[in-house]
C-alpha cells in the first residue's frame, strides 16, 4: 500500500497553483546511477527490515579508487566496496531509546563517534618536543654527531672540551625545531579559530547517542598541557600590552539565544526570494522565526491543497490530523516540552546526533542533515567556495517529513530516528533514509523518507539567502566528507636532502675507512719493539696494542669527523631560510589586490622547484577567476558584441600575428564601441542599475536595434530575447545599498548570473523573485510575470525551462528554453526557421571558435489545455517517491519540443591574467601540466582551449565507460574493456606498457610532442588506476601533451599525483585554491595554495602560498631554478672543503704512527667551518645568478636541467670529492717539504719548528685554495661575493697575528710573527693555490669552450648584448614564433561582411569549440557522447529546408569579421569528421527526439575520441 506521501499534492488540472513549481532534480554530480536506483535501495532496505540486506553492487559504480596508495584507498567514488557493504549502516536515534544491541550493560552507548575537533597541525604543546626530535633524528646525520657529541665526553677518546662539541648539534637541532613551530603555529592557529567558531546548538536536551561525560584520562592530560600553555602564552603576551581588553560580548555569548526573540529581517534590499511575496503564505512567515504559544503546522508549497482539489485559505483552521494525511510529521505532538534552548556554542563541542540552528552566511561546522529552512518550500543555497572554488550557489532540500520543525520545542517533540551510510569521502554521494511513527486517522504507521546528498550539508560551506536552516549533525570531525578528503599533514624534505642521505653515507664509510687504517697502523706500531718508542714512551694509553688500536679508531672519528659535517646542515638550514626570506620579498610576486606576497611556508624544499617536472593544476579559481562576461549574442539572424578573448589572441600568435599590437588596437576599438554603447543605452532608458563598469556585452548595434532603429522586426527580436534571459533563471536578487543602485545576481551557475546581469543592463532588470513569479523593470516600467514551473537544469537534459505566463492583456503561456545548442535545435519545430537556424548555428562556431561558452535559447507558445494536461502529469511524478527523477525528466521532455529558436549567446569564462602565457612558458620549459578538475568534461575542454594547453593540432584520447546503473556489470568487465581501450593508444605510439616502455620512460625527460591530448572523467580514472592498468595508463598519460582529469574527487587527485610521483619517479607540483585541493596539494613534492577570495585550506595546507596563478612562472623558472643550482653547487664544495681539510690532518698522521696528535692548532678546528671557508660557500647558496630573473623567464629552457637533475647528481658529488683529495695532497705536501727541508729559526738562533707552526704553513694556503674554489665555481662575482672571500681569507692572517700574541696561546705564541717572517710561507702561499686550482680552472675553460652548456652560451650572448631589451624588465618579451603570417590580412577588414550572406567555408578541428551544457553550446569535437539529436549529419548535400528570405542588415562587424578571417586559415583535417557539432551540422538537425529520449551514439571522425561502451562505427567516406 503506498504511504500517504505517495498522493499527488495538486490533482487539480484546470487551474494552475499560484505558488511557482520548481522542479529540482539530479543538481548534483551523480557518480553512480540515478537518484530512483539509490532510493529504491534504501526503500528497499527500510521495509525488508534488519532480515534482509541489500543487494550488493557488482561495479561498486564510482564507489571505490582501486590503488595501492593507503592514503587514497577511500576517494570520492569508493564509498561501497564490499569491505563497507558489509558494515553496519550508521544508525542515530532522536527523542527515542537506543534498542538493546546499541547499549552496553550500563545503558550507554556503544557507537563511538569522532569528535568535531580537528587538527590540521602536526604538533601539540604536549608532542611537539618528542615529535620533533623523532622527525629529526630520521636524519642519519643527525645521529650520527649526537653519537660523537656522546664520544667527546670520554677524555681517554683525546676530546676536547665536550660542551663545545655540543653546541653545533644543539644549535641545528633548536633552529629546525623553532622554524619547524613557526611553520606549525599557522595551522595551529587556523585550528583553534575553526574549534573555537560559534554555532547555535540545542541544550537542554538529551543526545542518547552519545555519553556527554565520554572524556578519557589521556584527552584530560593533554586539554591540561593545552591550557597550561595557553596560560602561559597568555601571560607572557600580556606583559606585551599594558591594556588588556576583554571582550564585552563574553559573558551574552554564554547565555541561551532565545528563538522567541527571533524574527525574519525584512531586508532593504531584494535579495531574498522571500522577500517581496505576496501569496497567502506571507501572512503567516514570522512563525518561522517566532514561536507563539502553540506552533502552527505548517506545510511545504508543495502540499497546499487537500485531497479533493480545495485550495486552504487559513491553513490554522484545517484540522491537525487532515494534514497529516497529505504529509509526513515527524513531531509527536503527544510528548511535552521541555526548556531546551539553542545556546551558541563551540564548533568543538558538537556531538553526533545534536539539533543545529545554522544562521545565514555561517560556515557549516560538521555534516548535517537539513531538517527545516526559513523558506517554506524547504529549499537553502549553499556556497563551496571553501570546497572546490567555486562561488555559485548550489541548492539544497529539507526533508519533507521535517519541515514542520522550526523551534527548540519541535526539536524536544521530534520522535524519529535515521539510518545512513558510514562515513565516506565521496562529496557528491549520500545515502540514508528517516523513519518514524505516524499516526494517520485511528492507527499508527511506519513512515520513512530516503535521504540523498541534496538534504546533506557539508563541512566547510557557507549558507547563503537563508536566514536559517535547522538540522542534526550526522558526520563530525575528520569523519566529516572534507576532511576524509584532506588526508594528514605531511612532513616534507626536499629531494636533495633525501639524496645527500647517501652521500653521507658513503662519507661516513670514507670515514671508517680512515678510522681503520689509523687503528691498525696505531696499534702496529705500539706493537712493534724495535722503534724508539718501545724505549723512550712510557707505554701506550691502552695499555696493550690491541686496546691501543681500538682508541685510536674512536679518537679518530673524533678527529675526522668533519668528513661528515655537521656545520654542512646548520650551512643548508641558513641558506634555505635565507632563500625563503628572498622568496616573500620579492616584489615582482606581490599581488596587490589582497595585499598577498609569495608566502614560503615550507622552508626546506625550495631547491625542489628546480625540478618540476609535472604540474598539478585545478581549474575553477585556479586557471579561471569562476567569473563568466556575456560578451556576444546572436538574435533573429544578427550577430552582436565586440571582444577580443584569451583563445583569438593565442589563434593570432601561433600564425606570427604580433599579439600585444593587435590587442591593443583591438581594445581601444571595443574601449570607444562601449562608450558609444552606455551612451544610447542612456538615449534609449536611463537606467539607474546600468553601472558602466560592469557592462561587458559591448554591442552598439544591439542597442540601436533594441531602439526600432532598424526596423520593427529587429526591434521586437531583441527586446523578447533580453526578456527571456530575464526571466529562463533561479538566480537571486540581492540590492546593494549606496549611493546608487546596484543589484548582484546570485546563481547556482556563474553563467546563469552573466546572462540576467546582462539583461539588467539592456533595461530588463530583475528586481527579485517571490513564490509567484519576477518582477522586472522593464525601461523603466515595472512588471510582473507569474513563472508558473521552472524545469532546472540537469547534466543529462542540458537545458532549463522556465514556464511564464504573460501580464494582462497578452495572458499567454509561454515556455522559454536555454540550453546546449545541439539539445536546442533537436527540440526546434520541424520544417521551420531554416534560414534562421542556419545563421544562428553558424553565428555560434564563430564564437566558439573565439573560446567562448555558447547556448542557444528558444521559445513555445502553450495553450491553456496544453498546459493543464501537463501539468497534471507534472504533479504526479513530483510527488513520487520511487523514480521521482525519472519520471519528472520524462515529463518534461514532452513539452520542451516543438520550439521556436530565438537565439544565442557567448560568455567568456575569465581565465585569471597571464594564465595562456604562464601555461606556454613552462610549456617551453619542458614542464608538463595536468588539469584535475572537478568540473565536466566540456568545461574543462574549454579552458583547455582558452589557456592554451589544447591547440587545433591535437587528437584528443578520450577515455570514457558508462556507468552501469542495473549493477549487473562486475570489475572484470570494466577492466576488460579500458584494457582493451588503453592497448589500442598504446599500439598508436608503438609501446605496450611493459616494463621496459615504463624504464625507458623514466630516463626519458624530453616533453611529448603537442600531438595528442587525453581528457579521461572520474569514474574511468577509478577503473585505470586499478594495479593492472594503472601503469599502461601511466605510459599514455606521458605521450600526451596535456592531460584533463575531470569529474574527479579530492582523493582521485592525489592519486593521480602519486600515480605519477612513484611511478616515473619525478619531481611534482599542485596547485590550487580550494579545500578539495588539499590531498593533491599535500600529496605532490611542492604544494601551491591561491590565496584568493576563496577559502585557505589549500593556502594553509600547501607549502607556498601565492596571489595568481602568474606567479607561478616567477616561482618556478626564477626562483626554483636559482635554489636549485644553487644547493647543487654549494653541497659538493661544502664536501669538497672538508674533504681537503680533513685529509690534510689525515696525511700528517702518516708522520706520527696515527697517534691522533693535531697538526693544525685547535682553534683553527674550531673556525675552519666557523669563519675562514663558510660564509663564502653560504652566500653562494644564497645570492650567485647564473642569469638575471628577466633572461630566466626569456629562455625557460634553462629549466631542463632541473628537470633532468644534472646540477646534483653522485657524479658531481665524487669528482668534488676526487678533486678535494688531490688538493689534500698539493695542500699538505707543498708546505710539509718546504718546512721540513728548511731551518726555522728566530732572530736568537734557535730552532722552533714544530707542529702548530708547520700546521700554519698548511691552513693558509689551504684557507685561501677553498675560497678561491668557490669563488671560481661561483657564477656572479659581485663586490659583495669578493668581499667576503677576501675578508674569509684575510681573518685567518688576523687570528694567527692575534690569537699568537697572547699568551693564552700556549705553544701557539708569538706564530704569527715567526711564520709571517718567513720567505718559504710567501712561497707556499702563491705555489700551493696555483697547482691546487689549475686542473679545476684548465677543466672548466675547456668545457666552456669546447662543450659549453645552454646557460654557457646565453651568458655569452648576454655579454654580446642580445639581451639588452630585457633591460628593466620583470616579465620576458618572447619573438613571436615563426613562419606564422597572415597573408594580405588585418583583422576587421571584411568590413563588407553582410548578414545572411556568409559564403560558406571549410569546417575546421572543432576541438575548438567548446561544450558546457547547460548554458553552453555543445561545440566541442571529441567531447559529448550521444547529444539529443546530434548522432549523423553529412557535410554534402544541404536538407530540402524551406528558405524563407530574410532582410539584410549591412554594417561593419569587427569582432565578428575579424574572427572569421582568422577562421579561414585554420588547417581543414576534420572537415569529414562527424564526431563535432559544427555550423553545417546544426543546420540541418531535425527535431528527432522521441517523446522517450532516444539518445543516438556519435560517428567517430578522424578524432580518437571514443564513448568505449558503444561499438565503433566507420569513419565518412
Amino acid at each position: 500500500m503506498a504511504s500517504p506521501n505517495d498522493k499527488p499534492q495538486n490533482p487539480s488540472t484546470t487551474t494552475e497553483s499560484k505558488d511557482t513549481k520548481r522542479s529540482r532534480w539530479a543538481t548534483r554530480k551523480l557518480t553512480v546511477r540515478s537518484g530512483s536506483k539509490k532510493r529504491g535501495n534504501i526503500m528497499d532496505r527500510i521495509h525488508r527490515q534488519s532480515g534482509s540486506h541489500e543487494k550488493k553492487r557488482a561495479s561498486g559504480g564510482s564507489e571505490s579508487l582501486v590503488t595501492d596508495n593507503a592514503t587514497h584507498d577511500g576517494d570520492d567514488n569508493a564509498s561501497e566496496s564490499s569491505s563497507e557493504a558489509a558494515a553496519e549502516p550508521r544508525r542515530l536515534f532522536f527523542n527515542e531509546k537506543l534498542p538493546e544491541g546499541l547499549t552496553d550493560d550500563d545503558g550507554n552507548p556503544t557507537q563511538k563517534f569522532t569528535r568535531n575537533k580537528i587538527r590540521t597541525a602536526k604538533y601539540t604543546p604536549l608532542s611537539f618536543v618528542p615529535k620533533n626530535l623523532w622527525f629529526q633524528f630520521h636524519n642519519i646525520a643527525n645521529i650520527f654527531f649526537l653519537f660523537l657529541v656522546i664520544l667527546v665526553i670520554f677524555p681517554i677518546f683525546g676530546g676536547v672540551n665536550p660542551e663545545l662539541n655540543a653546541v653545533p648539534l644543539i644549535f641545528i637541532i633548536t633552529v629546525t625545531a623553532i622554524k619547524d613551530a613557526i611553520e606549525d603555529y599557522r595551522r595551529t592557529i587556523l585550528d583553534i579559530e575553526l574549534n573555537n567558531a560559534p554555532v547555535h546548538r540545542l541544550r537542554g536536551w538529551e543526545n542518547v547517542n552519545v555519553r556527554e561525560d565520554d572524556v578519557t584520562t589521556w584527552r584530560r592530560i593533554k586539554k591540561g598541557t593545552s591550557r597550561f600553555f595557553s596560560l602561559l602564552w597568555r601571560l607572557i603576551k600580556s606583559t606585551w600590552k599594558k591594556d588588556v581588553q576583554v571582550q564585552p560580548n563574553a559573558e551574552e555569548d554564554l547565555n541561551p539565544r532565545h528563538s522567541v526573540e527571533t524574527r525574519v529581517t525584512i531586508r532593504e534590499s531584494l535579495a531574498s526570494p522571500r522577500s517581496i511575496r505576496t501569496s497567502f503564505m506571507s501572512a503567516r512567515e514570522d512563525i518561522q522565526m517566532t514561536p507563539v504559544q502553540s506552533p502552527l503546522p505548517r506545510t511545504s508549497s508543495d502540499h497546499l491543497q487537500l485531497p479533493d482539489g480545495t485550495k486552504l485559505a487559513n491553513p490554522p483552521q484545517v484540522p491537525e490530523i487532515n494534514l497529516a494525511a497529505i504529509k509526513g510529521d515527524v513531531i509527536d505532538r503527544d510528548i511535552e516540552y521541555g526548556k531546551a534552548k539553542f545556546h551558541k556554542d563551540a564548533w568543538k563541542n558538537l556531538q553526533v546526533g545534536d539539533f543545529v540552528r545554522i544562521y545565514n552566511d555561517d560556515e557549516l561546522p560538521a555534516d548535517v542533515i537539513v531538517l527545516s529552512t526559513s523558506d517554506p518550500d524547504g529549499a537553502c543555497y549553499v556556497e563551496t567556495k571553501n570546497l572546490d572554488g567555486e562561488t555559485n550557489l548550489k541548492v539544497r532540500q529539507a526533508l519533507r517529513c521535517g519541515r514542520g520543525i522550526k523551534h527548540a520545542r519541535d526539536c524536544e517533540r521530534a520522535r524519529f530516528y535515521i539510518e545512513c551510510e558510514q562515513p565516506q569521502p565521496n562529496l557528491y554521494k549520500f545515502n540514508g533514509a528517516i523513519n518514524w511513527k505516524q499516526r494517520v486517522t485511528d492507527e499508527v504507521v511506519d513512515m520513512s523518507e530516503p535521504i540523498s546528498i541534496d538534504n546533506l550539508l557539508l563541512r566547510g560551506c557557507n549558507l547563503r539567502n537563508t536566514d536559517w536552516v535547522l538540522g542534526v549533525v550526522v558526520y563530525t570531525g575528520h569523519d566529516t566528507k572534507i576532511m576524509m578528503n584532506a588526508g594528514i599533514t605531511p612532513s616534507k624534505r626536499s629531494r636533495i636532502a633525501r639524496e645527500m642521505n647517501w652521500n653521507v653515507i658513503y662519507n661516513f664509510i670514507i670515514l671508517m675507512a680512515m678510522c681503520l687504517v689509523s687503528a691498525i697502523v696505531s696499534g702496529v706500531a705500539w706493537a712493534s719493539t724495535e722503534d724508539s718508542l718501545y724505549f723512550f714512551d712510557f707505554g701506550s694509553i691502552g695499555g696493550t696494542p690491541e686496546l691501543s688500536g681500538f682508541i685510536t679508531f674512536w679518537a679518530a672519528v673524533i678527529l675526522f669527523q668533519n668528513l661528515v659535517p655537521i656545520s654542512l646542515y646548520i650551512s643548508l638550514e641558513i641558506v634555505r631560510t635565507l632563500q625563503a626570506i628572498f622568496i616573500y620579498s620579492d616584489v615582482e610576486m606581490y599581488y596587490e589586490p589582497i595585499d598577498q606576497p609569495c608566502i614560503p611556508k615550507s622552508w626546506n624544499i625550495s631547491d625542489d622547484i628546480g625540478q618540476i617536472e609535472y604540474i598539478f593544476s585545478d581549474k575553477t579559481g585556479t586557471l579561471t577567476q569562476n567569473v563568466m562576461e556575456f560578451k556576444k549574442a546572436s538574435v533573429n539572424g544578427q550577430p552582436y558584441g565586440e571582444a577580443y578573448t584569451e583563445a583569438q589572441a593565442g589563434m593570432q600568435k601561433r600564425l606570427g600575428v604580433d599579439v600585444e599590437k593587435e590587442g591593443a588596437r583591438v581594445r581601444a576599438e571595443i574601449a570607444a564601441a562601449k562608450v558609444q554603447a552606455v551612451k544610447s543605452l542612456r538615449e534609449l532608458h536611463d537606467n539607474p542599475f546600468l553601472h558602466e563598469e560592469d557592462l561587458t556585452f559591448i554591442a552598439p548595434d544591439f542597442v540601436s536595434d533594441m531602439a526600432g532603429n532598424e526596423g520593427e522586426e529587429q526591434k521586437a527580436a531583441t527586446r523578447h530575447f533580453m526578456l527571456a534571459l530575464a526571466l529562463c533563471h533561479t538566480v537571486i536578487a540581492e540590492h546593494d545599498p549606496g549611493e546608487t543602485p546596484k543589484i548582484i545576481y546570485k546563481a547556482q551557475s556563474p553563467d546563469e548570473a552573466a546572462l540576467v546581469a546582462t539583461a539588467r543592463d539592456m533595461g530588463y532588470t530583475v528586481l527579485g523573485s517571490s513564490s509567484e513569479g519576477i518582477n522586472l523593470n522593464v525601461h523603466g516600467e515595472k512588471m510582473h510575470y507569474r513563472v508558473l514551473n521552472t524545469i532546472e537544469f540537469n547534466s543529462s537534459r542540458k537545458r532549463m525551462s522556465a514556464i511564464v505566463r504573460m501580464p494582462e492583456p497578452d495572458n499567454r503561456i509561454i515556455l522559454f528554453c536555454k540550453g546546449a545548442d545541439s539539445v536546442i535545435y533537436s527540440r526546434l519545430r520541424k520544417g521551420e526557421q531554416a534560414e534562421l537556424r542556419k545563421q544562428t548555428a553558424e553565428h555560434l562556431e564563430m564564437f566558439a571558435r573565439e573560446g567562448l561558452r555558447t547556448l542557444c535559447i528558444a521559445q513555445r507558445e502553450l495553450t491553456e489545455s496544453e498546459y493543464d494536461a501537463w501539468r497534471k502529469e507534472h504533479d504526479k511524478a513530483a510527488t513520487s517517491l520511487v523514480n521521482r527523477e525519472e519520471r519528472l525528466e520524462e515529463v518534461a521532455d514532452t513539452i520542451e519540443q516543438d520550439l521556436e529558436l530565438l537565439g544565442g549567446t557567448a560568455i567568456e569564462d575569465c581565465l585569471q591574467d597571464g594564465v595562456p602565457d604562464t601555461i606556454a612558458l613552462l610549456g617551453d620549459a619542458g614542464i608538463k601540466l595536468w588539469v584535475l578538475t572537478g568540473d565536466k568534461v566540456e568545461t574543462a575542454i574549454n579552458i583547455g582551449f582558452s589557456c592554451n594547453l589544447l591547440n587545433n593540432d591535437m587528437e584528443l584520447i578520450h577515455l570514457k565507460v558508462d556507468e552501469d546503473e542495473t549493477g549487473g556489470k562486475g570489475e572484470e568487465y570494466f577492466l576488460k574493456i579500458i584494457e582493451s581501450e588503453l592497448d589500442t593508444h598504446l599500439k598508436t605510439f608503438n609501446i605496450s606498457g611493459s616494463d621496459e616502455d615504463l624504464k625507458a620512460a623514466k630516463s626519458h625527460h624530453e616533453p611529448p610532442p603537442p600531438t595528442h591530448a587525453l581528457v579521461i572523467d572520474g569514474f574511468t580514472l577509478k577503473w585505470v588506476l586499478h594495479d593492472e592498468l594503472k601503469q599502461k595508463f601511466l605510459l599514455l598519460c606521458k605521450q600526451c601533451k596535456s592531460v584533463l582529469c575531470c569529474r574527479v574527487s579530492p582523493a582521485q587527485k592525489a592519486a593521480v599525483v602519486a600515480m605519477v610521483k612513484n611511478g616515473l619517479d619525478v619531481m611534482t607540483l599542485s596547485i590550487g585554491d580550494g579545500a578539495n585541493d588539499v590531498a593533491m596539494i599535500q600529496e605532490a613534492d611542492v604544494g601551491v595554495g591561491i590565496a584568493g577570495l576563496e577559502g585557505r585550506q589549500a593556502v594553509m595546507s600547501s607549502d607556498y602560498a601565492i596571489g595568481q596563478f602568474f606567479f607561478l612562472q616567477r616561482l618556478v623558472l626564477v626562483h626554483g631554478r636559482w635554489s636549485y643550482r644553487r644547493l647543487g653547487e654549494t653541497i659538493p664544495n661544502f664536501f669538497y672543503k672538508n674533504v681537503i681539510w680533513t685529509f690534510a690532518i689525515f696525511w700528517y698522521q702518516i708522520y706520527c704512527d696515527f697517534d691522533m696528535t693535531y697538526i693544525f692548532e685547535y682553534t683553527y678546528i674550531l673556525m675552519f667551518n666557523l669563519f675562514f671557508t663558510s660564509v663564502p660557500v653560504i652566500l653562494m647558496g644564497v645570492l650567485d645568478q647564473d642569469v638575471s630573473d628577466a633572461v630566466s623567464l626569456a629562455v625557460p629552457q634553462l629549466y631542463r636541467r632541473g628537470i633532468e637533475r644534472l646540477e646534483w647528481t653522485n657524479k658531481k658529488f665524487w669528482l668534488y670529492m676526487i678533486d678535494g683529495v688531490y688538493q689534500s695532497v698539493m695542500s699538505f705536501y707543498i708546505p710539509y717539504l718546504t718546512f721540513i727541508g728548511t731551518a726555522f729559526v728566530t732572530h736568537n738562533g734557535l730552532n722552533i719548528a714544530d707542529r702548530v707552526r708547520l700546521g700554519s704553513y698548511i691552513a693558509h694556503p689551504t684557507i685561501i685554495t677553498i675560497n678561491l674554489y668557490i669563488l671560481i665555481n661561483t657564477y656572479r662575482w659581485d663586490w659583495l661575493m669578493l668581499l667576503v672571500v677576501a675578508v674569509s681569507d684575510l681573518l685567518i692572517f688576523f687570528w694567527t697575528g692575534v690569537y699568537g700574541a697572547t699568551t693564552y696561546s700556549g705553544v701557539f705564541y708569538g706564530a704569527g710573527s715567526q711564520v709571517y717572517a718567513e720567505p718559504t710561507f710567501w712561497c707556499v702561499l702563491i705555489i700551493t693555490p696555483v697547482a691546487c686550482i689549475f686542473p679545476r680552472f684548465a677543466i672548466k675553460a675547456l668545457q666552456k669552450v669546447y662543450w659549453p652548456y645552454d646557460v654557457d652560451i646565453i651568458r655569452e650572448q648576454i655579454q654580446q648584448g642580445k639581451f639588452d631589451r630585457l633591460d628593466g624588465k620583470a616579465d620576458s618579451d618572447e619573438e613571436p614564433p615563426h613562419g606564422g603570417v597572415l597573408e594580405g590580412q588585418s583583422s576587421g577588414s571584411s568590413g563588407s561582411s553582410k548578414k545572411g550572406k556568409h559564403q560558406q567555408f571549410s569546417s575546421v578541428d572543432e576541438d575548438r569549440r567548446p561544450i558546457y551544457p547547460p548554458s553552453v553550446a555543445t561545440h566541442n569535437t571529441r567531447t559529448q557522447n550521444g547529444s539529443d539529436g546530434t548522432n549523423y549529419t553529412r557535410h554534402g548535400a544541404s536538407l530540402d529546408l524551406p528558405q524563407a528570405a530574410r532582410p539584410s542588415i549591412d554594417r561593419a562587424r569587427p569582432s565578428y569579421d575579424r574572427i572569421r578571417a582568422s577562421m579561414d586559415r585554420v588547417r581543414l583535417s576534420y572537415e569529414a569528421s562527424n564526431d563535432f557539432t559544427s555550423a553545417a551540422r546544426l543546420s540541418r538537425i531535425e527535431s528527432t527526439h522521441s517523446a522517450a529520449g532516444r539518445r543516438f551514439g556519435r560517428l567517430r571522425g578522424l578524432s580518437l575520441h571514443k564513448d568505449i561502451n558503444q561499438p565503433s562505427l566507420p569513419a565518412k567516406k
